[in-house]
């Protein structure tokens, strides 16, 4: 099992891109899901989560202008980028927190192999 991300690119300020995380094969169950994102020489940071009943929660700094939402039925999720400026541009990492199996209650973090998101002027 895995997660298998797309749509990084490269955007002028201002600009939009949607982000995908889909998993590769089966799991029993899957509860939260996030996206994280690192820049250059910095730590990586909490960008959105959603639960598994669709709450949802945002950094600061990407509040109103991102969205993240989930595919239950394809154990996808998504993070909708609207107003990008410079200070997103990094490594976007996804995390799907997958329990693999009815008879085991434990959860594993399975992340996703990050794709850059460029805001260039």
């Amino acid at each position: 099992v895995r997660l298998v991300e797309s749509g990084g690119g490269v955007v002028p300020p201002g600009g939009s891109l949607t982000l995908s995380c889909a998993m590769s094969g089966n799991v029993f169950s899957v509860r939260r899901m996030a996206w994280y994102r690192q820049p250059l020489g910095k730590a990586r940071e909490l960008v959105a989560e959603i639960s598994g009943s669709g709450n949802t929660n945002y950094a600061d700094s990407v509040k109103g202008r991102f969205t993240i939402s989930r595919d239950n039925a394809k154990n996808t999720v998504f993070l909708q980028m609207n107003r990008l400026n410079s200070d997103d541009t990094a490594v976007y990492y996804c995390k799907q927190e997958a329990r693999y199996y009815k008879c085991s209650a434990e959860y594993v973090d399975l992340w996703g192999q990050g794709t850059q998101v460029i805001a260039l002027s």
